[in-house]
């Protein structure tokens, strides 16, 4: 295992990007985040942090399975520093942001998926 967290809860406005098909992304970061951030991010324990994710790595959230198609060039840095960046479900092979890990699935990640407990792992 590259890296494994649980989520202990997310801000208000953090799953709605989930509902935009245009967005189709979270942001994660540590359960320490500023009140201006944890609103938007969905926060996590400080991650067991073992090894880089990589493109062709597999992403579980929730139970989802995800390979990891694209990362940009900031989101190794903040994930391991911060536990932040954004989780985008649009798949491709080119990052939309510097801090997003593009991913891709067989089934959509849903905001009834998100639960306190839940892991995000990586293999």
């Amino acid at each position: 295992m590259k890296f494994y967290c649980e989520i202990t809860s997310w801000g208000e406005e953090a799953l709605l990007f989930l509902d935009d098909p245009n967005a189709n992304f979270i942001i994660i970061f540590n359960n320490n985040a500023p009140a201006e951030l944890a609103e938007f991010s969905v926060l996590h324990t400080p991650a067991n942090y073992n090894a880089d994710p990589a493109v062709g790595d597999t992403m579980i959230i929730c139970d989802k399975a995800f390979n990891i198609t694209a990362i940009g060039d900031e989101a190794l840095h903040t994930l391991k520093e911060l536990g932040h960046c954004t989780l985008s479900f649009k798949g491709g092979t080119t990052p939309e942001r510097p801090g997003c890990i593009m991913l891709q699935g067989d089934a959509p990640l849903t905001k009834e998926d998100v639960k306190m407990g839940a892991s995000i792992e990586v293999y």
